[in-house]
């Protein structure tokens, strides 16, 4: 946050949301069977940054939020219309969640909650785990990771790297580490951003790892008075080019309205951005899979705001 800036002005802001903040419309999805994926590396997204991977023959779930909601009230930060066609029903055997910091709409109480009988692993940032054991997940399924520590799991190497941003729920702040993951395997890898403003760490991950097969990057949510903690869009594409990824997914938008910018201006920009400097990216809809090494979904989907419909997987 800005130093010209104060806690009340950004409340205020919150308060005053205008109303091209949420579609108009329900929005689009694709409902597919996280059973029979196409192929793989293969990832699912599920509006704003939560999304379903399935790598190395495993099944992985990044920052699952599936409460309807992205704050400790359920009547506040509502999910938009058709963002929540998948529930937790639909999804198989989770091997590995990942998690990469403990604001709430990154880290789902009843989510979690849910989760943990049915997933072998948790993968998160130091001191998220105290969340989790308190929700009442199984210590031995917890694993903490500092910055640049890597674990394997089969042919899987996951790795904590930096991100520029802050943690906290509640009035409690900082006393976690919010982290960004480096998924590798002998033949693929990917990145899982997280929530960070834009910095150097970016180049030093992708000198580490790169090029990456995709990258999925947060490009909404920001805004003039927290430029340190979030990217804009055009932030977003020097991100990926700075990792040297090969494909950007960008996230962190499409479900929720946490700032004050038009609901689909995130995905506009970082679009025209990416044409602007030759950077592949994909624009699936909610429930869409992006196969690493097949066709892209490229449709312009959230500019189509005049009717509601919901396709699923056999009319595509």
């Amino acid at each position: 946050m800005l130093k010209s800036s104060s806690y009340w002005q950004l409340f205020r802001d919150f308060l005053s949301k205008p109303k091209t903040v949420s579609p108009a419309a329900l929005l689009p999805s694709v409902k597919t069977d996280l059973h029979r994926l196409p192929g793989e590396p293969a990832v699912i997204w599920f509006g704003h940054s939560s999304y379903f991977i399935r790598m190395a023959g495993l099944n992985l779930l990044a920052d699952p939020v599936f409460s309807g909601h992205a704050s400790p009230f359920s009547n506040i930060v509502r999910a938009f219309k058709g963002s929540d066609a998948y529930t937790l029903d639909d999804l198989p055997e989770i091997d590995i969640v990942l998690i990469t910091h403990d604001h709430y709409d990154h880290l789902d109480y009843k989510a979690i909650k849910k989760l943990h009988s049915r997933t072998r692993f948790f993968y998160t940032a130091l001191g998220v785990g105290n969340h989790l054991r308190k929700w009442g997940v199984d210590p031995s399924k917890i694993i903490e990771l500092d910055w640049w520590e890597s674990n394997n799991e089969k042919a899987l190497q996951i790795t904590s790297t930096p991100a520029r941003h802050f943690s906290g729920r509640s009035l409690i702040r900082n006393k976690t580490l919010w982290t960004s993951f480096v998924l590798k395997t002998a033949t693929q890898t990917l990145y899982v951003g997280g929530d960070s403003g834009y910095d150097n760490h970016f180049r030093e991950i992708g000198d580490r790892f790169g090029p990456f097969d995709l990258v999925m990057l947060d490009c909404g949510q920001y805004g003039a008075n927290w430029p340190l903690i979030h990217m804009n869009p055009e932030e977003t594409v020097k991100a990926a080019l700075d990792l040297k990824a090969r494909l950007l997914l960008p996230v962190h938008w499409g479900k929720f309205a946490l700032a004050n910018h038009p609901w689909n201006e995130p995905i506009q920009r970082v679009v025209k951005a990416a044409a602007e400097n030759r950077m592949a990216v994909t624009t699936p809809q909610i429930g869409e899979p992006v196969v690493i090494g097949h066709e892209y979904p490229l449709k312009v989907w959230w500019e189509d705001e005049k009717e509601s419909f919901v396709a699923d997987e056999k009319s595509q």
